[in-house]
């Protein structure tokens, strides 16, 4: 074995193990929620909460995620019990795809992580959200069954178990199961990813920091194989100090949507065909979103004064 193959077998062991620990805890506490929900929660609690507007029960479902604060690794097992008993799918979607950004622990740290900027914390979470929002009102025009899971759908009918302790556990224990499987090969894939493709401190990369256009979509592709955490990607972000504003918000915004560990996490609730069209409808939506909130900080942003020469 070369020298070069085997630096690159322990970097990826590394950046695995690096991925895996970090999004453990938050998957085990995911899945730990969505046991105690699936078993304690009664039926359609949610309908019961939500505005009876398909409309506005999206709009209200993007907001949920200032109460019920989750990562984006954690958010998929809960969703998945939500929708068995009984939450729209459209609602669970603008929940799902919103929460790991607009919540208060990702608001702070991209608060702390910009200096003490309103306006780039302020973009992310107001960006995240009408993306969210966007994407659920369309889906929620579009049946269900065409893009949830024929398993999902037929366990939204099952909902006749014990309410108790003992239930929850097994709940919580077979989720992380489930899940757990398509966490690990979403991990391995993208420590694959990072060792063999990504290296931003290469002369290619530090190149698009000059072209915000040519920056925003690598910046998305980055963010997609790195798979950070919601709540500690906007340090990475901020560290990337020649890139504009476009390219680290839609970093901020693409990732914690949709990231190589995200796919195969979302495959336990959606069908591939679904989860294919979501990246391309957030790839799109996050890159033109975002360079139009850059081109409209330029525009608001104060003229230099004016120093009077001496003549």
């Amino acid at each position: 074995m070369s020298n070069t193959v085997e630096a690159q077998l322990q970097d990826g062991s590394f950046q695995f193990l690096a991925i895996f620990l970090e999004g453990l805890p938050f998957i085990f506490l995911g899945t730990l929620v969505s046991g105690f929900l699936g078993t304690f929660l009664p039926r359609n609690a949610f309908e019961r909460f939500l505005p009876k507007n398909k409309t506005a029960a999206v709009l209200v479902s993007g907001l949920l995620g200032a109460i019920f604060p989750v990562c984006e690794c954690a958010v998929v097992p809960v969703i998945r019990r939500l929708v068995r008993n009984g939450l729209p799918a459209s609602c669970a979607l603008a929940y799902m795809l919103a929460a790991p950004i607009f919540n208060p622990v990702t608001a702070i740290s991209t608060y702390k992580a910009f200096n003490d900027s309103w306006t780039m914390t302020g973009s992310r979470l107001g960006l995240g959200y009408a993306i969210a929002v966007i994407v659920a009102l369309v889906m929620a025009r579009v049946a269900h069954s065409t893009y949830i899971k024929a398993s999902e759908l037929e366990h939204a009918h099952d909902h006749d178990h014990p309410r108790t302790l003992t239930a929850a556990m097994h709940n919580s224990l077979k989720d992380l199961m489930d899940v757990g499987v398509y966490f690990a090969i979403g991990v391995t894939l993208t420590a694959l990813l990072k060792t063999t493709l990504i290296d931003p401190t290469t002369d290619f990369w530090k190149g698009l920091a000059e072209n915000s256009f040519a920056g925003t979509p690598a910046m998305m592709f980055l963010a997609f194989i790195l798979s950070l955490c919601s709540t500690s990607d906007a340090f990475i972000a901020a560290n990337l100090a020649n890139f504009r504003e476009a390219p680290k918000l839609a970093f901020m915004v693409f990732g914690p949507m949709m990231d190589a560990k995200l796919v195969f996490l979302y495959s336990t609730v959606f069908r591939w065909k679904f989860i294919f069209g979501l990246l391309v409808a957030l790839f799109i939506l996050t890159g033109a979103s975002s360079l139009f909130v850059e081109y409209s900080l330029e525009q608001w942003k104060p003229d230099p004064p004016q120093i009077p020469l001496n003549p």
